[in-house]
């Protein structure tokens, strides 16, 4: 680190590595040393675009103190493997690994690094999840239903909406139970492109995911049901609303008695910020620190596992495809 400043850069920039890059210009006290792609036109265009230099990956290594990797998923072993060897703090995005094949290894990897490496979970730092961490604390889940769908996106993605869009909530709900399902069930259509599962935990409690490319609106909401409330979140518009109901009573007017029974809808305040921002910033924070980030490899990981067991029971001759970026 320079002078309290973190050099950083980013390697792979398609879709999503052009938003780490612009948001690692964007914060304070880092600087963006440069970026590298397999594509060195692109590389050299959003290079230009922010500012900063388009590098080899193993000049880029040698030059950064952390290092986002936004490659396709396929690559990740490889690529985070490097950057351990060079002792480069490492943030890669979801899903941490296409299989499960050389999950320990990378974990030993991790394991005896000296440097940070945090997986890319963004809805855990959505301000709505946020502030949900803390109500749930002082209630007692019955159930969790989640729903993400969307019609299909411009770029072609090649991964499944489990792997690809169900794993956010698998992870946030893995987050909000803090333990492994007892059972885990899954069905799906159009060639995995709209799926549902569901997920049942000790204590009697359960949650419900779906998932889908053939939505045509863009839904992305989290739902539970507690002893105590019933909580709605809008992953979009930064929103919590929780509900309660209100005694029920008798009341007389005019000499008729009416039963009344209203509920209660408080909306806690949430700060909406940009969720990538924040978790760039977590990231960081663990860097300068040297502490655990917030999201571990085997945090990643327990998501994967949740996520490729619903796709073996959606099809058991199922074949994970590589995220295409």
């Amino acid at each position: 680190m320079t002078r309290n400043r973190t050099n950083v850069g980013v390697i792979g920039v398609g879709s999503m590595g052009q938003h780490h890059a612009r948001v690692y210009r964007e914060l304070n006290k880092v600087n963006l040393v440069g970026i590298a792609d397999d594509d060195p036109e692109r590389a050299s265009e959003v290079a230009e675009k922010h500012g900063t230099e388009a590098l080899e990956t193993e000049d880029l290594l040698e030059a950064v103190d952390a290092v986002s990797v936004v490659v396709p998923t396929q690559y990740h072993y490889d690529v985070v493997t490097t950057c351990l060897e060079e002792d480069v703090a490492t943030f890669v995005e979801k899903p941490v690994l296409g299989s499960l094949d050389r999950a320990d290894d990378l974990l030993a990897q991790v394991k005896a690094a000296d440097v940070p490496v945090q997986v890319g979970h963004i809805e855990r730092f959505n301000p709505a999840v946020t502030t949900l961490s803390e109500i749930v604390e002082d209630i007692s889940i019955v159930s969790v239903r989640a729903r993400r769908l969307g019609p299909e996106p411009e770029r072609k993605i090649e991964d499944s909406a489990v792997i690809d869009l169900m794993i956010h909530d698998i992870d946030i709900v893995l987050s909000l139970f803090d333990e492994t399902p007892t059972s885990i069930s899954g069905s799906g259509v159009g060639e995995g492109r709209h799926a549902s599962a569901l997920l049942e935990f000790e204590g009697d409690r359960m949650a419900s995911l779906t998932a889908s490319r053939k939505t045509q609106r863009k839904v992305r909401t989290l739902e539970i049901t507690a002893e105590e409330c019933f909580i709605e979140v809008d992953y979009l518009d930064q929103s919590i609303e929780i509900h309660r109901s209100s005694v029920p009573e008798y009341i007389e007017e005019d000499g008729d008695v009416r039963f009344k029974h209203e509920g209660i809808v408080e909306r806690p305040v949430v700060q909406n910020r940009e969720p990538l921002q924040r978790e760039l910033e977590s990231f960081l924070e663990a860097v300068k620190s040297g502490t655990t980030p917030e999201i571990t490899v085997q945090d990643g990981l327990n998501a994967l596992s949740v996520a490729l067991e619903i796709e073996r029971k959606i099809d058991p001759e199922i074949v994970v495809a590589p995220t295409d970026d």
